[in-house]
């Protein structure tokens, strides 16, 4: 038997004992953590986008990566989109080790590398990475390269939002909002509670101190498996038009009683008669779980987030069970669901423009990157004049390959163009009375003519119409490439096109 005393000294002693063993062990797994975040440098050469026959000059750009399984680096897509280098340098370490894109999401801004030596590995491990969303207000650790120096920093703050949220290019996942200090440089960088990465760093908002957005570790798995067989086709996703169901007047209409809750089908992504959502339809469940009438779900306790989040995790064979109310009268569906959701105007999604010159024009499908370089007055002139670079912003195609073709560059200068407008960022509508369908399909027309004269109409009602003669147009076009150093008259795709003609 020992009184109190003898055992508070037993347990003091115990404590002293024990406490410099528990520090070493900190110490050693926080060294382990700095060892796993590395450095990423890229060389970018973006697209220019009014120059399609060209990039951008070479620029250097610094992100920041983790050790993940497989021997390989996590880190942002845009990070190393359109790199044409790529080094990876670990914490106190300058040397530069060679590495590849092996897979990318420009959606979820993800992308997996490897590098060229790959002992790099032998000694940094993966971090543990957790499955489960943290808790508002768990005690976040931010590590990075952020600007402003070049060793490894270690900011801290709180989970201050979890959300349901759109990323890119039409795609949504979970998003977690903190306020750790984030600045350029941390983008890949992994955030960590309780030494666990609980996700990637992807942003921060402009102008705004310490907001920052975490890519959470269950997005990142689905990420991880989907390029598992070498390719990422993207995540299912619902492309319906919704609206709420709070006010009194639609409920009514709809013939539903006052404990029903949900979202209301405003516009289906088909309207085939086959597919499975109406207008109308009142979306009460997905799966087992209840939607709201603002359309969340509850995720987990203290936890609600708009049901799309489920579609991700209960889509089976590109279907999701969802249970609706039509006319008044319940019943449960399999809606389609893919990742895929064809736009007429989509993003470049890293690679580079189509393009093809002839005589002293430059054609190009419109891309959203089109769009954004064109600023707000622009976008209200070509509003004015009915172009469909404003009045389709935002539409499906009409037909499989439709896209919209620019002239994407300021006409050359040359002789033939005397007497003509700058036709810069009009929408090509016909070619010698054809309809144009999409890039791939002037070319062929252009390819094919034999007629004396090239006319080519343009989609507005300001625009004026473009005659070349033939021939020409085709001598133009070869002065057009050696003075002004066009290496070549078409993208490597459209340069085949051209080429089948006999």
């Amino acid at each position: 038997m020992h009184d109190k005393r003898t055992v508070r000294a037993l347990l003091g002693a115990a404590f002293l004992l024990t406490t410099p063993c528990l520090a070493h062990a900190d110490d050693a797994e926080e060294s382990a953590i700095r060892e796993s975040v590395v450095k990423v440098s890229a060389t970018m050469r973006l697209p220019e986008i009014v120059k399609p026959w060209t990039k951008q000059s070479p620029r250097d750009v610094s992100g920041t990566g983790v050790v993940i399984d497989g021997k390989r680096i996590l880190t942002n897509a845009h990070v190393v989109l359109y790199a044409s280098q790529l080094f990876v340098e670990s914490h106190q370490s300058s040397d530069k080790i060679p590495a590849t894109v092996e897979a990318i999401s420009t959606g979820m801004d993800l992308a997996v590398l490897k590098l060229a030596d790959e002992s790099f590995f032998d000694k940094r491990p993966p971090l543990t990475r957790t499955e489960a969303l943290p808790e508002v207000k768990d005690s976040v650790l931010v590590y990075g390269y952020p600007q402003g120096g070049t060793s490894l920093s270690v900011t801290k703050g709180i989970v201050s939002r979890i959300e349901f949220a759109g990323y890119n290019e039409q795609t949504a996942g979970v998003r977690i909002q903190v306020d750790a200090a984030i600045n350029p440089g941390n983008s890949g960088g992994p955030a960590l509670v309780d030494n666990k990465l609980i996700g990637l760093i992807f942003s921060r908002l402009n102008q705004s101190d310490n907001i920052g957005y975490i890519i959470p570790s269950e997005e990142i798995d689905l990420f991880l498996k989907d390029v598992a067989d070498g390719r990422y086709d993207g995540k299912p996703a619902m492309h319906d038009i919704l609206q709420t169901l709070e006010n009194d007047a639609l409920r009514s209409k709809l013939k539903v009683d006052k404990k029903a809750t949900g979202m209301v089908v405003h516009r289906p992504d088909s309207d085939e008669e086959s597919y499975p959502l109406k207008e109308w339809d009142l979306i009460t469940k997905i799966g087992d779980q209840d939607v709201d009438n603002v359309g969340m779900v509850k995720a987990r306790e203290n936890l609600r987030l708009r049901f799309q989040y489920l579609v991700q995790k209960l889509a089976k064979d590109g279907k999701v069970p969802l249970t609706i109310v039509r006319d008044g009268k319940p019943t449960t569906i399999e809606l389609p669901v893919s990742p895929k959701h064809e736009m007429l105007i989509e993003s470049l999604g890293g690679r580079y423009p189509q393009y093809f010159v002839f005589g002293p024009l430059v054609f190009s499908p419109v891309s959203s990157e089109i769009l954004a370089g064109l600023g707000d007055r622009t976008a209200a002139l070509f509003s004015a004049i009915g172009s469909p670079m404003a009045t389709r912003r935002g539409d499906r195609p009409k037909f499989d390959g439709e896209e919209l073709v620019v002239v994407a560059a300021p006409m050359f200068p040359h002789a033939i163009s005397k007497g003509y407008s700058n036709p810069f960022m009009k929408v090509i509508k016909e070619i010698n009375g054809t309809r144009v369908r999409n890039i791939r399909h002037l070319v062929e027309l252009l390819r094919d003519a034999t007629d004396t004269y090239i006319t080519i109409s343009f989609d507005d009602r300001a625009s004026e119409t473009i005659v070349f003669n033939r021939e020409e147009a085709l001598r133009a076009t070869e002065d057009i490439l050696n003075d002004n150093g066009l290496r070549q008259q078409a993208s490597d795709d459209l340069k085949a096109v051209w080429s089948e003609k006999k």
